[in-house]
């Protein structure tokens, strides 16, 4: 760290805050990396994050945007099922967020990451009044969906999750959508699993590759074969998204490749060699790094601070923050030398992880991140040579 400070460089001021409001969940997901996957710290945490913890998040996110000058700033209500908090506690929340952070001239923007199960009315009137955004978490059509998210008596979830979107988007709170999550299955269908997210219309598609690593490989993911199963299921899907002839969607994933191919940067962790600028704040007031390192292993993303002792500035001098907004210092010399490294960035990091190199090495992913890639690059290659053919 004083290298780099002697060397000129600064850390980038987090600009996202994602607030694990509540800890348990009404769903048994078999993909759950938080209580399916090696991170077992959940169990710990009290179910509700307390008024105490809150008022002093707001405080220190206040303190965090004064000092780095942030016009603005992101809060993401999380879990385990954020819902599972109840409309008191969330709305208690965002008041107090919002109300720390006017004292000190920033803009709070809220949203909600919900499996969809209580998106009932009352949420959504509470929703619209606090202008909080909100996203859904859903698998496609209801045997892709139903494979993985489900009650813990075994029934699958999709008609309940199926109705709440309805509420969602058919009525006067569509403005509220950000859009549907889904975690890649390559045994379901990608491009029913595609057209059944596009019945609810959403605004944004965020396709989530299965978090693994090369101690606990991703289903279908042989680490010593090339294969590339799923690049594989979702070409197709970008062959239909680009090609279309008006926008369906917009496919998060796809965009940042098509954005970094172009020169731009990255606007999400999962691509790209753009600084992390996202914290974890647990329902015990806990600061963590990104909770997706639960997959790795027991205790991944703790940085041992907390918001009652320590300010956000300090956790920028963790070594583990340090590593992820440092771009290419950080990868793995095998990655440095590759002529994609610029636009696959390693891959999302957690999925770097193994027992011998730590985080210094490739994704887990990387045939699939590669053909992935290279295909899209070859469209827009294609695609730019036949404009300046046809000028």
């Amino acid at each position: 760290m004083a290298e780099l400070l002697a060397s000129g460089w600064r850390p980038f001021a987090f600009r996202q805050f994602i607030l694990k409001i509540h800890s348990r969940c009404d769903l048994a997901c078999r993909h759950c990396y938080i209580y399916e996957m090696a991170d077992q710290s959940w169990k710990a945490q009290p179910r509700r994050m307390s008024e105490a913890i809150v008022q002093r998040t707001a405080q220190r996110i206040a303190e965090h945007a004064l000092a780095h000058e942030l016009a603005e700033v992101e809060v993401i209500l999380h879990g385990g099922e954020p819902l599972l908090a109840g409309p008191e506690l969330i709305s208690h929340a965002v008041r107090t967020i919002r109300g720390a952070a006017a004292d000190v001239g920033t803009r709070v923007h809220v949203g909600v990451q919900t499996n969809g199960l209580r998106l009932d009315e009352t949420y959504l009137r509470l929703f619209d009044s606090l202008e909080i955004r909100v996203g859904v978490s859903l698998d496609g059509y209801e045997a892709a969906h139903d494979r993985h998210r489900l009650f813990a008596g075994g029934k699958g979830s999709h008609a309940k999750v199926a109705a709440s979107l309805r509420r969602l988007t058919a009525g006067p709170f569509h403005h509220l959508f950000s859009g549907l999550l889904c975690t890649i299955d390559v045994r379901n269908d990608p491009l029913a699993t595609y057209e059944a997210l596009l019945e609810f219309d959403p605004p944004a598609v965020d396709f989530l590759l299965p978090h693994g690593n090369w101690l606990t490989p991703p289903p279908f993911r042989d680490p010593g074969s090339d294969a590339t199963p799923y690049a594989d299921w979702m070409l197709p899907i970008f062959e239909r998204w680009y090609g279309a002839a008006v926008e369906e969607t917009e496919i998060r994933f796809f965009n940042e490749i098509v954005r970094l191919l172009t020169g731009r940067a990255s606007r999400t962790e999962a691509i790209g060699l753009s600084p992390a600028r996202m914290v974890v704040v647990e329902t015990d007031g806990s600061i963590e790094q990104s909770d997706i390192l639960k997959s790795s292993y027991h205790g991944a993303p703790a940085t041992l601070l907390h918001v009652l002792r320590d300010s956000f500035d300090t956790v920028l001098g963790h070594p583990s923050i340090v590593a992820r907004q440092i771009g290419e210092l950080a990868l793995a010399p095998v990655c440095r030398t590759c002529d994609i490294r610029s636009v696959c960035g390693g891959g999302l990091y957690p999925h770097r992880y193994s027992e011998t190199r730590g985080f210094l090495g490739p994704s887990v992913y990387c045939p699939d991140l590669y053909r992935l890639i290279d295909h899209i690059r070859a469209r827009l290659v294609r695609d730019v040579a036949r404009l300046k053919g046809s000028g």
